[in-house]
């Protein structure tokens, strides 16, 4: 009886082992992808001429280890609009997909999901929706206004 038992609980043991799951494959962490595109510092459709609604500038930067904030600026009159992003995945040699909290903290916060291209020293928003919404930006192009979303260029 003992004997039987004993070779049961083996049996459990090895087919619970068994059905472990195979640990994923390392991933880039958010801060590694934005490094590996390249996306800290500072973006706008012009970096000469001032922050504006027709040339918004963005700044990205790791204020701490594995935060990564961006903060859109669109002239001294306007709030500044600032993100923190939750996870970048990348999709393609040019394209990753981004989670970022709006207004971190505050009562405005909104999750969003965006698809940004990155290639060239440029970046462009190619989709944007927020959680529970409708889709604002759909291939590359703003639906409220109808027009491309700025191509910005990195700023040195």
């Amino acid at each position: 009886m003992r004997c039987a038992a004993a070779l049961l609980v083996g049996l459990l043991l090895a087919n619970s082992a068994a059905a472990e799951p195979e640990p994923a494959p390392p991933s880039l962490s958010t801060e590694n992808v934005f490094r590996t595109f390249g996306l800290f510092g500072d973006w706008a459709l012009d970096c000469k001429q001032p922050a504006s609604p027709s040339n918004p500038h963005v700044a990205i930067s790791v204020p701490s280890p594995g935060l990564v904030l961006e903060e859109q600026t669109l002239g001294d009159e306007y709030a500044v609009n600032r993100y923190s992003v939750e996870q970048a995945v990348k999709l393609s040699a040019d394209r990753i997909a981004v989670e970022v909290v709006f207004s971190p903290g505050t009562e405005n916060e909104q999750r969003q999901k965006l698809i940004l291209q990155v290639r060239k020293g440029t970046r462009r928003t190619l989709f944007n929706q927020p959680e529970g919404d409708e889709v604002r930006v759909k291939d590359g192009i703003a639906l409220s206004h109808g027009t491309k979303t700025p191509l910005l260029k990195k700023c040195n």
